[in-house]
């Protein structure tokens, strides 16, 4: 296959006010990511960034526009639901489980 076939595609689930939604492209060299929807069809995008090794959160419920650091599995500055938190976590400990070695 010459061509990389689409895995995974989602919409915006948010009303305008909720700013301009990111567009993520999965297959950015050295990033992992992470995507998430709640009960109430709230969306998050959970990126890391190896080489800087920090991780972002993007919620549109918080406004798309806006980007919250992550620290060890936290966004200290957002109030999450336990199925977001435990979400969180998991992609944390996915993203850093080998942070010592290089990822592309």
């Amino acid at each position: 296959m010459s061509e990389k076939a689409p895995l995974f595609s989602v919409g915006n689930h948010h009303a305008a006010g909720s700013g301009q939604p990111p567009f993520i492209d999965g297959d950015t060299a050295g990033r992992y990511h992470g995507y998430f929807e709640n009960e109430h069809g709230e969306q998050a995008i959970f990126i890391y960034d190896y080489q800087a090794r920090e991780g972002t959160l993007q919620m549109g419920d918080a406004g798309w526009e806006r980007t919250f650091p992550v620290t060890d599995g936290r966004a200290p500055d957002l109030i999450l639901n336990e199925a977001e938190a435990l979400w969180l976590r998991a992609c944390w400990l996915a993203a850093t489980a080998f942070a010592s070695h290089s990822q592309t």
